[in-house]
């Protein structure tokens, strides 16, 4: 039997590790392209779904350009964004920007109402928040945002659909919800989750779950409200609410507080469109 020496030991690992990541980030180059067409025909699929297209992998794209005929993106002043694409959106990056956007506000917030939280913070951090450069960071951010918009012609009507995306007990959860030409009705809405527990959570993703969105309204007395989804249930007259799910209610928050951050961003876009 042959005895290795240490060195020989330790320098064989390392080309063999270098090897392996080679091989992997190879493997992974060459697989991103397909990766990113099977998101991308996904998304369409959901698109579809959130106005009651039914879709598969094959006919997706057909079906898409055939009743998406139009999709941009604005920005929340309702203000077209030119050279953008609604499909390319990364929302996980818009998700970050209103997560730093509510963080600012804490910051000034707590200063606002608690002048002893404000003096201990001078005292013990080296440099007070400055409000205007918060603020100004704020209105930075929030002109950062990318919202895109997808435009659908079903049976002569025309329906609007709006990415979601939040957080669920586990991981990220998203979907999509159209609305009617009034900006206030649901039309419809699917969701989906990464790592949401099997049988509770992760029941967003079923149809049950998600029909009964469909009418309900999104605006109370002319004010945005969005809808919430009640634990132990709801009447299904009320138009404003949808049951949650038993066992569930950590995600069907979750659901609950992406609808309203998501939509709240489309605000000015709303009022411009509503009939």
């Amino acid at each position: 039997m042959k005895n290795f020496s240490n060195t020989y030991i330790f320098i064989f690992s390392a080309v063999m590790v270098v090897l392996v990541a080679a091989l992997l980030s190879f493997v992974a180059m060459q697989l991103k392209p397909v990766q990113e067409i099977n998101i991308r025909v996904e998304t369409m699929q959901n698109i579809l779904h959130s106005v009651h297209v039914q879709s598969t992998t094959r006919n997706a794209e057909e079906l898409f350009h055939q009743y998406v005929t139009d999709s941009y993106v604005i920005n929340p002043a309702g203000e077209r964004l030119e050279g953008e694409q609604a499909i390319e959106v990364d929302l996980k990056k818009e998700v970050a920007k209103m997560d730093r956007i509510k963080n600012l506000k804490a910051q000034v917030q707590e200063q606002r109402v608690s002048p002893f939280k404000a003096f201990i913070g001078r005292i013990f951090t080296p440099k007070q928040v400055d409000q205007q450069a918060v603020n100004e960071d704020i209105q930075q951010t929030l002109s950062d945002r990318k919202l895109p918009v997808y435009v659908v012609q079903k049976d002569n009507k025309s329906y609007y659909v709006f990415p979601l995306r939040g957080k669920g007990l586990w991981g990220p959860v998203w979907g999509f919800i159209s609305l009617e030409e009034d900006m206030n009705t649901v039309y419809g809405a699917v969701f989906d989750h990464k790592t949401e527990t099997p049988g509770l959570g992760a029941e967003i993703s079923q149809d049950w779950f998600s029909e009964p969105f469909q009418g309900k309204k999104i605006v109370r007395d002319n004010t945005f409200t969005s809808i919430e989804v009640v634990k132990g249930g709801t009447d299904a007259s009320n138009p404003y609410g949808v049951d949650a799910i038993s066992g569930g209610t950590i995600t069907s928050k979750g659901v609950q507080a992406m609808l309203y951050d998501c939509l709240n961003s489309y605000q000015t876009f709303f009022e411009q469109h509503r009939n």
